[in-house]
């Protein structure tokens, strides 16, 4: 496909390509509750006259990377899963007014016991509002993948959604496409004005662009894998459960620390030559341990770390983070804890058995083996503990999203934003999707309600923000 023509949209012509097996893992994961993405901008002096605006940016984005644009397709022939690429652009705008958001608020206020702002709980509503569960269609033959809906809080103030579809947004997308949104929204046109394209191209999947050999497996090596991976879930610590017969939704507490502390953490991975997913990995064994074994410190447990990796840079060809779609992939490691570990020696041990798999191209040689038991997992949800679905304790990314874009959100009248994806399917018991902002680190730790409680969490959370801020001393 040629690049697009801003001005003549009609030469734009219609696409398709089969889904890659990770983005079918996806699609199947979306409609069980993981992976429905969602970007959230709480804004100051926006009225409802800007959503010709806001449409004019999305319309921009999709123009600039067609996979924005894609929907899912069934060919009940071949029994083959696409994406299509429609000619035109297309995003679905919800308008909701300050009177019909006022009673929404109310009625999620009603099911909250602790007080948390109306943005936060608009957030969790788009977040368990999926719109890619239909039972009579998987995975939802038709439907497009990028969503949006506004919020009126006032006259004056609004929240802004963008929910995107795990397919073909993992977290660097997530992140560029909000950073695009924001610098298309400047009036003056800013610098850097423009929005930066993947080329008008539709990319093949990830499984297509692992490099040749990494992948290859007998048929031995596969079990081999797939079995050590069964039986590390089996046997793996969680916190305790609270409710796994209720259906589930996904709620965030947030973690946040100063940007005094916040440098001396990363001033402390820096001298052990490590990276903050160790330290925060670290921080979230120790403080579970310490809630789940409290008063007896003699007992060791076993817990999962999955690492996310994003893999763009170690493809064939290398893409960029500009290069829109899910090309994720993760490690798990398997730690024993027995409640009397210093901190910085874990978060290295963390870290250090992390990268050593990394380096042996772990998560590019397994990525077919973990799509499979993911989709197996989520058939047979007897195979995790008490059907939970969990597949480890903690998930955290391998670099964080340093977010030096605080003037700008200013000048947009941005006074928070929030973004992450539901785990309320299979996955962690808690999902840590890290920010530093404007110094101070700023994390959306996700989990699956009611499996766990938001008090349960709240704790978890305390005890890990307390951990960070002795340990950097």
């Amino acid at each position: 496909m040629a690049s697009p023509n801003h001005n003549n949209q009609e030469k734009l012509n219609p696409k398709s390509r089969n889904l890659s097996d990770t983005e079918y893992s996806w699609c199947r994961a979306v409609s069980s509750g993981t992976g429905n993405t969602v970007l959230a901008l709480e804004m100051a002096d926006r009225s409802p006259s800007d959503i010709a605006s806001l449409r004019k940016i999305l319309h921009d984005l999709q123009i600039s990377h067609p996979i924005l644009r894609s929907k899912l397709h069934f060919d009940p022939t071949r029994k083959e899963y696409s994406f299509h690429i429609p000619s035109r652009p297309h995003v679905q705008i919800d308008f909701h007014d300050s009177s019909s958001t006022s009673q929404l608020i109310q009625t999620l206020k009603t099911h909250q016991k602790c007080g948390i702002s109306d943005f936060h709980l608009i957030f969790e509503h788009e977040l368990n509002n999926n719109r890619w569960v239909d039972p009579y269609s998987f995975p939802c033959n038709g439907i497009e993948l990028l969503f949006s809906s506004v919020y009126m809080l006032s006259e004056t103030k609004s929240v802004v959604v963008m929910k995107l579809h795990a397919a073909v947004c993992d977290r660097t997308t997530g992140v560029s496409f909000l950073r695009a949104m924001m610098e298309e929204s400047r009036e003056d046109g800013g610098v850097e004005k423009g929005i930066k394209t993947d080329g008008g191209e539709v990319y093949l999947g990830i499984d297509s662009l692992i490099p040749n050999g990494v992948g290859r497996k007998t048929i031995w090596a596969h079990g081999k894998t797939m079995l050590g991976y069964s039986f590390n879930t089996l046997r793996l610590t969680n916190l305790e459960f609270i409710n796994t017969k209720k259906p589930r939704f996904s709620e965030v507490v947030r973690l946040r620390v100063s940007s005094e502390v916040t440098a001396r953490i990363i001033d402390g991975c820096k001298s052990r030559r490590i990276k903050l997913c160790g330290a925060l990995a670290a921080a979230g064994l120790i403080a579970a341990h310490s809630i789940k074994f409290q008063y007896d410190h003699e007992i060791k447990k076993k817990y999962g770390v999955v690492t996310l990796i994003d893999c763009r840079p170690s493809l064939e060809p290398a893409l960029s983070t500009h290069h829109f779609g899910f090309y994720q992939s993760a490690i798990l490691d398997v730690q024993t804890i027995r409640g009397n570990e210093n901190f910085w020696d874990l978060a290295q041990r963390i870290y250090s058995n992390f990268a050593d798999h990394k380096k042996r191209s772990k998560h590019l040689a397994d990525l077919s083996d973990i799509n499979y038991l993911m989709c197996k997992a989520m058939e047979n949800p007897s195979l995790t503990s008490s059907s939970s679905l969990r597949t480890s304790f903690i998930s955290v990314f391998e670099d964080p999203v340093f977010d030096g874009s605080i003037k700008l959100q200013q000048e947009l009248g941005v006074e928070c934003y929030m973004g992450c994806a539901s785990a309320h399917g299979v996955g962690p018991s808690v999902a840590i999707f890290d920010t530093i902002r404007d110094g101070e680190l700023d994390c959306a730790c996700v989990y699956p309600s009611p499996l766990h409680s938001r008090g349960q969490m709240n704790e978890l959370v305390d005890r890990m923000r307390k951990v960070l801020m002795e340990e950097s001393d």
